[in-house]
């Protein structure tokens, strides 16, 4: 096919390759987070569909990204079940029986990473979008080649956070950061922000703020 031996086709491809090596840290950690607590074989099973399914919405996604952004209040909710998951994951018993941990478990964890996952990509999938240029054939093949980047970052997180507890609060803190700058970069609060500059950096250390004390405050009611 034409379009295949193209330069212009192969450079958007490698943007969008690089856009979501970029861009997928933060879900990287989501995913780690949300699937942390769970056997090793579940593990697995909901990083690859959590991560595949993930990738599906986020094309679904672009078409609409653009007209969605500027809806008033949808970013504020958006923000709001960021700020709720990253209690949430906080707060989960890090040693849970792992018999109790089944199916339930496992779509628990995919239906976390899928929530934040399309909260997160919002206006990430703008700038795909753009590197895409309208190509739906280079849109869907440069974020189907991302799953294996996410997939690998998200299994790198969960060792590291098995070596290293303080990266759970730290990627709880990072989700909480993303929840207050999505609230405060809602189209009904642009009038705000254009008149107090530093309300986009006090949202996002008061989100992180608030996951991690609500978050420790109820992981140390749960292990009373």
């Amino acid at each position: 096919m034409e379009w295949q031996g193209s330069a212009d086709f192969w450079i958007g491809l490698l943007k969008i390759v690089w856009i979501n090596i970029i861009l997928s840290g933060d879900n990287a950690v989501v995913i780690a987070l949300a699937a942390r607590s769970l056997p090793s074989g579940q593990q697995k099973k909901a990083i690859f569909f959590g991560s595949g399914a993930a990738v599906v919405l986020r094309i679904a996604l672009t078409v609409v990204a653009a007209k969605l952004l500027e809806l008033s209040f949808l970013q504020i909710v958006g923000g709001l079940l960021l700020l709720w998951i990253g209690v949430q994951l906080l707060s989960e018993e890090e040693h849970e029986d792992t018999e109790s941990k089944g199916s339930g478990g496992l779509m628990a964890a995919v239906r976390t990473i899928l929530i934040a996952d399309l909260v997160m990509s919002l206006d990430n999938v703008i700038a795909v979008a753009a590197a895409a240029k309208g190509n739906m054939v280079l849109l869907i093949l440069g974020l189907a080649i991302s799953i294996p980047l996410v997939v690998f970052g998200s299994t790198l997180m969960i060792k590291l956070m098995e070596r290293f507890p303080i990266i759970i609060l730290l990627g709880a803190a990072l989700i909480g950061w993303v929840g207050g700058e999505t609230i405060v970069g809602d189209t009904a609060l642009q009038s705000i922000a254009r008149t107090y500059p530093s309300l986009h950096y006090l949202g996002a250390v008061a989100g992180a703020a608030l996951v991690i004390l609500l978050g420790k405050k109820l992981q140390r009611r749960h292990s009373q």
